[in-house]
């Protein structure tokens, strides 16, 4: 009767789920083509031109977008009907490819032309991130959002680990004709799945309004509901710290004496490995009684054990432990974030608070370059030290205690701003 039962529910889930299953699969799909397809273009033109710098400005041009526009895009994307918003990005994004193997086969494809169209696909993504993420919310039913979110979070470790293979394994198979015909078969099944097979309800739309004046209305939310600006200028600030190591990591561990390639490749693969076990984890794990505090506890976990061996120990067992540790419950966080999020965010705003958030992950990649720079004159230890020694960082971590106490007054939260910013300033006063 147990079994029964059991499977019974586990019908019933799939059944309430099934929407969001098959969006879920065929996006991750499509996301795998796109992902294959700018992993090869990259490789193609390192072997026409030689040069490291052409193929970071490639990278560049997909994420400029993504950082001047995700807060206008959010407003988008409130706007309009969400299922349309994707089907249209999709369509864009698949001619920016279309154009790419039609000028290859012409043998008329250049730099420039790679750049303007991954500029174009760039900030087609940008506007369908936020419309999916609405549309996920619309979809899942709220009692399922901390196990969706484990699967969108295994689904993501699935591609950072299998794009570059795959990628590899094709074009040296057969280049540029076969990757991009890969691509465009996954958006054609992402596609016709969307169009035909998914209903996502219509939601009220935003009220009108020029987009200028839609995109403040995202910020005006944050600034009345200091609990989700909070959680969002914290995971900004851990992302900061957080991409100091990831981006001294490969200049740590290729020179040490017991290092190299194979090493580095092992030890970034634990963090691929610790990703999936978490992702797993989560969508097994009951509902905490206290998300905040999950949130708060994991990264504390994460960071104070990762770091402190990856930046004093010397052996690769230890590399890959710390990988290992550090990242099995970052799924864990991202779930509970999310379901704060989705929880507490009107489905109208939806689209304009996550640009918000995604705008600030600038801090994430911006940061790599302020401390690939102080690893080259000082070492990892020093990015470590001068990190977590840092007065202001300390400063927040004190202010922040408050907030476990209930504290919430207006001054404390400016205070805690200002003190981010004035941590922000001295990072790129070191860079110079």
């Amino acid at each position: 009767m147990k079994i029964l039962k059991n499977n019974k529910e586990l019908y019933q889930s799939i059944y309430e789920l099934r929407d969001f299953l098959m969006l879920w699969s065929t996006q991750s799909i499509s996301q795998l083509g796109s992902s294959i397809t700018a992993f090869a273009l990259t490789l193609w033109l390192y072997e026409k031109t030689g040069s490291s710098l052409s193929t970071a400005a490639l990278t560049i041009c997909s994420y400029v977008p993504y950082v001047l526009m995700s807060i206008f895009a959010g407003a988008l994307t409130d706007r309009f009907n969400k299922k349309k918003t994707m089907l249209v990005c999709d369509v864009f994004a698949a001619v920016c490819t279309v154009v790419i193997f039609v000028l290859f086969r012409l043998n008329r494809l250049i730099v420039w032309h790679l750049y303007v169209l991954n500029a174009v696909s760039g900030l087609m993504n940008t506007v369908q991130q936020p419309a999916s993420e609405v549309a996920m919310t619309i979809i899942i039913p709220e009692k399922y959002y901390q196990k969706t979110s484990g699967l969108c979070s295994l689904s993501r470790s699935l591609l950072s680990i299998l794009n570059p293979l795959i990628a590899t394994a094709l074009y040296a198979l057969a280049g540029l004709n076969l990757v991009i015909a890969v691509d465009l078969g996954s958006f054609a099944i992402a596609f016709v799945t969307l169009l035909f097979f998914i209903r996502i309800p219509e939601t009220k739309g935003a009220e009108s309004g020029s987009v200028l004046k839609l995109a403040k209305g995202g910020i005006q939310f944050l600034r009345e509901n200091p609990m989700i600006m909070t959680l969002i200028f914290f995971m900004s600030g851990v992302n900061l710290v957080a991409s100091a190591f990831d981006a001294t990591l490969p200049g740590y561990v290729l020179p040490n004496p017991k290092g190299g390639s194979s090493v580095l490749g092992l030890v970034t693969s634990c963090a691929g490995i610790a990703m999936i076990l978490g992702s797993l984890l989560v969508s097994v794990l009951p509902k905490p009684k206290d998300r905040v505090r999950v949130i708060y506890l994991t990264m504390l976990f994460s960071l104070g054990t990762e770091n402190f061996l990856l930046a004093f120990s010397r052996e690769p067992v230890l590399w890959c432990i710390g990988q290992l540790i550090g990242w099995i419950l970052v799924p864990v966080m991202s779930a509970n974030l999310d379901v704060i999020l989705r929880t507490n965010i009107p489905v109208d705003l939806q689209g304009r608070v996550y640009a918000c958030r995604n705008t600030f992950q600038l801090f994430y990649d911006s940061n790599r370059i302020v401390c690939r720079r102080l690893y080259g004159r000082q070492g990892m230890r020093t990015v470590y030290e001068r990190v977590w020694s840092s007065v202001h960082v300390k400063r927040i971590v004190w202010r922040r205690q408050r907030f476990w106490r209930g504290t919430h007054d207006v001054s404390s939260w400016c205070e805690w701003k200002s003190d981010l910013l004035t941590y922000w300033e001295e990072a790129k006063e070191i860079s110079l």
